[in-house]
């Protein structure tokens, strides 16, 4: 049997909210290659690896998905994400953060993964969403980072 990060056993991840400083927030759409929830919006985020720190997790998910640097990095908020993907419980811990980029730099870097990418404000939210997206932009926009 092959251990899988978040099913097998729990997986730690660090979703991230992409924004610009003048409170926009970058969104992603999953393709269909997506693991789940294909065709959603959501922030960027990915698995921490062996021996990698939460912020050397961020940094390198945004410039593996977006071709940026991230800057700023902020702590927001630490969950349990528990759902079912392709009919399996999955859990993850996910400790989330924001990182200002610049947006002149943004561009898709992994068009497996990612279909499209737009910056939004919160009162003007694309459709569908991911169902734990919230819980990653919620904390930032209480910190007043995304408006």
């Amino acid at each position: 049997m092959d251990a899988k990060r978040g099913v097998n056993f729990i997986g730690v991840t660090v979703p991230f909210v992409v924004h610009d400083g003048k409170g926009k927030a970058l969104l992603q759409k999953r393709s269909q290659n997506c693991r789940d929830e294909q065709g959603r919006w959501d922030v960027g985020g990915g698995a921490v690896e062996f021996g990698e720190s939460f912020e050397a997790a961020v940094r390198r998910e945004i410039q593996e998905e977006l071709c940026a640097d991230a800057k700023n990095i902020e702590f927001l908020a630490v969950f349990d994400a528990h759902r079912i993907a392709n009919g399996k419980p999955t859990h993850w811990v996910a400790v989330a953060h924001a990182a200002k980029v610049d947006p002149k730099q943004v561009k898709i870097g992994d068009a497996d993964r990612i279909d499209k990418i737009k910056w939004f404000n919160l009162n003007n939210l694309p459709s569908p969403l991911h169902s734990q997206i919230f819980r990653t932009l919620d904390p930032a926009k209480k910190a007043g980072i995304v408006k």
